[in-house]
């Protein structure tokens, strides 16, 4: 029983705090919205899984049968970290989930690969609206950004290759020139795989609009709609982008050509900082989405919000905070815990998979109802959304 009294006060707590908040409407309405739309968290169970196998199966290959047998599963023969040992990663890791809410949350490769033939392919006319939308709204510039692209999506055509290549396959090129060419090719894949989790957040964001509204859609038309609500997005994804290459990608790609001692103990201080980033401007992205807006007029309008809805936006970052910090939390500990046990850890992958594609799709669709709620003045409505 003295174990689990402190379990019952943990669950009595986080009910007291979901039932109490501020927020709790938006958070109601967005779980009703999850359960319409289940694509708002299979898509990121989809591209979490992809991930998550290509890492079992691609970078930690089975080296034996022992990975295989039952025993591994005796959990009384773990070693169980202790608190300090997994507290900080656990707390990099919450703070660049809850930033995903607000700009990307999907890991996109290997399935970037797909969606760049797809795209090439312009599979349900996407190709084609993407063109027009960059057009319309950049002019010449459109077609730069349109170019590059293409580029980036050729870019992550190629990086499975270097996958399968590996230095002592590419007989064509030195080891270091290996390295260096594959470096530089992630570098390239890396603004299409953003780039495709950017619109697949777009996507989400109008299936989540039009079930607030109450719309109907067809499949094509609503892809193609997302595409040009990417297209005011752009500005403020290129920002983003430029300030994650300075930060993280530049230094990692320059390591590759001269020497950077240190370069890998500043990943973790880039990454927090690109993370507070995006949470110092929560309201850009869905602002771009949801209104024909310059960049300039979305910054005016992130920090109207910020100074009328602080508290509620303060509240909604504290809920996201604590789904992902549990969540976070317990998979350090099993990593930790079951290392080197290959059935055990692909176990709980697939289990932590669900259990995070289930929370970021319900609290993306939260922060939509919490963003519209607070734009028209009716953040506090008991009322339930009847559609």
């Amino acid at each position: 029983m003295s174990r689990v009294y402190p379990l019952l006060a943990i669950f009595g707590s986080y009910l007291l705090v979901i039932l109490t908040n501020p927020v709790r409407i938006a958070l109601r309405d967005g779980l009703r919205c999850v359960f319409r739309f289940r694509r708002l968290w299979l898509l990121f169970a989809l591209f979490g899984l992809a991930y998550t196998l290509f890492q079992f199966f691609v970078l930690t290959p089975l080296t034996s049968t022992p990975d295989l047998r039952l025993e591994q599963f005796a959990w009384r023969s773990w070693h169980w970290p202790a608190f300090t040992e997994v507290w900080t990663e656990s707390a990099l890791h919450t703070l660049e989930s809850v930033a995903g809410i607000f700009d990307a949350s999907a890991t996109t490769f290997p399935l970037s690969v797909l969606a760049a033939i797809l795209l090439l392919l312009n599979w349900r006319g996407l190709h084609f609206a993407l063109a027009r939308a960059l057009h319309q709204r950049f002019r010449f510039g459109g077609w730069l950004i349109y170019l590059a692209i293409l580029l980036s999506a050729l870019a992550s055509l190629l990086k499975p290759l270097t996958y399968w290549l590996l230095p002592d396959r590419a007989h064509f090129l030195t080891q270091a020139h290996f390295l260096q060419a594959s470096a530089a090719i992630d570098a390239v894949a890396f603004i299409f795989e953003y780039l495709c989790a950017v619109y697949i957040q777009v996507y989400l964001i109008t299936v989540a609009l039009a079930w607030i509204k109450g719309l109907q859609f067809r499949e094509g038309d609503l892809l193609r709609f997302a595409v040009r609500r990417f297209s005011f997005v752009l500005r403020w994804v290129g920002l983003v982008v430029l300030a994650s290459t300075l930060l993280l990608r530049l230094p990692l790609l320059v390591a590759y050509f001269r020497d950077l001692p240190g370069v890998l103990d500043y990943l973790p201080s880039g990454r927090c900082a690109m993370a507070l980033l995006i949470l110092c401007f929560a309201t850009m992205q869905i602002s771009l989405v949801l209104h024909n807006e310059t960049l300039r007029e979305a910054f005016r309008a992130h920090w109207q919000f910020v100074r009328r809805d602080f508290p509620r936006l303060g509240w909604f970052l504290l809920i996201c905070a604590i789904h992902f910090w549990f969540l976070a939390l317990a998979d350090m500990v099993m990593r930790a815990a079951a290392t080197e046990r290959f059935l055990v850890l692909l176990l709980w992958q697939l289990v932590y998979l669900l259990l995070r594609s289930f929370v970021t799709g319900w609290l993306l669709a939260s922060w939509v109802c919490l963003f519209r709620q607070c734009e028209i003045g009716r953040a506090d409505r008991e009322t339930w959304i009847r559609y």
